[in-house]
């Protein structure tokens, strides 16, 4: 069957990365995926995809990834439909996820068989890992639409119902768009992604960096928060900052925005000077913070303190921020191990 469709937005040929960021892009983001948002109107139109030998599947299965491992270095299991065609009709939901290098990838969500099932079907092409696990060891395209399948079905897993009245939705748009079968209402239900701010504070000398009481002991990040409605990000920076540890901010500059689909948010990173140092936790949710220069970030784990993971933007607005003062000191600040079990 030909696979022809009009000509569309390929981010590759149209906008590469070094266009649109000067920085080095973080993990899980930028990912050269033509989405072909203009395809998915025509009805029946994943059905012939789903028939081209070409085409690629994305098992996702209770939110883990498939994963091989050649040689000690971790890949993406990516499956010819050809030979496991018999997954889709075991699928819970099934998107397109979009073109790369002229190869569809569709993502399946196979979370309704067993554990047993799964590993006995799969074991021959790798194994369901948690994709924080092995994030900073896949290359970029392949960390991306790992997250990307693992977001888009986390959010169908949680929308069977119409939010407005409750009857059962069904997939549509090629799993772009849930609809409610309630002939009354037919409401449209998208994926969303929640905003969120993070932010490196610091004084010049010295960064801000707490701990929520959830997280291992030793572990120190930088400070999150979700955005509010009718609030810029720049005003939720502030705010996120003074609610968890009393300090008041200004000149909020961005820095990068990394998809994390753990379950459902965009991280939007900036770096902020402090205005006032005194910290006064407002609310309960974090265990500790403190200020910390370039020189204890170095010797953290002798502090015994661990930072965010090496796949977080968290991470990196860290180290740009130790590589912008003192980049003798990066390699050391970079060796900082994370304190989640399993993180290679």
């Amino acid at each position: 069957m030909q696979h022809t469709r009009p000509p569309s937005f390929d981010p590759l040929r149209d906008a590469t990365v070094t266009d649109l960021i000067t920085k080095r892009p973080n993990i899980y983001g930028f990912s050269g995926l033509d989405r072909s948002a203009h395809i998915r109107e025509r009805e029946g139109w994943l059905t012939e995809l789903l028939e081209i030998s070409t085409t690629r599947l994305v098992p996702v299965w209770r939110s883990r990834s498939l994963v091989q491992d050649t040689d000690g270095t971790p890949s993406a299991a990516l499956l010819s439909v050809v030979e496991h065609h018999h997954l889709i009709a075991r699928a819970e939901s099934v998107v397109f996820l979009g073109d790369y290098e002229g190869v569809s990838h569709v993502a399946l969500d196979l979370s309704a068989l067993e554990e047993t099932e799964a590993m006995d079907i799969f074991s021959a092409n790798g194994a369901f890992m948690d994709l924080r696990q092995i994030g900073p060891l896949l290359g970029r395209f392949e960390g991306s639409i790992l997250a990307y399948a693992r977001g888009v079905m986390w959010w169908h897993q949680r929308h069977r119902f119409c939010g407005v009245c409750g009857t059962a939705t069904e997939i549509r748009k090629g799993g772009h768009q849930r609809s409610c079968t309630n002939e009354d209402c037919r409401a449209p239900h998208f994926p969303r992604t929640d905003p969120a701010v993070i932010m490196l504070v610091h004084d010049g000398d010295r960064c801000l960096l707490g701990r929520q009481k959830m997280w291992p002991e030793g572990m120190y990040s930088t400070l999150a928060g979700f955005v509010e409605p009718g609030e810029t990000l720049e005003e939720a920076v502030a705010r996120e900052v003074w609610e968890e540890s009393g300090v008041h901010v200004r000149d909020v500059r961005y820095h990068s925005s990394q998809p994390w689909p753990f379950p459902s948010s965009l991280m939007l990173g900036f770096h902020a000077q402090a205005k006032s140092f005194e910290i006064n936790r407002n609310d309960d949710e974090l265990g500790d913070a403190g200020w910390y220069s370039v020189e204890d970030l170095a010797r953290f784990q002798d502090l015994d303190k661990f930072l965010p993971r090496r796949d977080s933007i968290a991470r990196r607005l860290i180290q740009d921020w130790v590589e912008e003062r003192r980049p003798d000191l990066l390699p050391a600040v970079d060796a900082v191990p994370s304190a989640y079990p399993g993180q290679r």
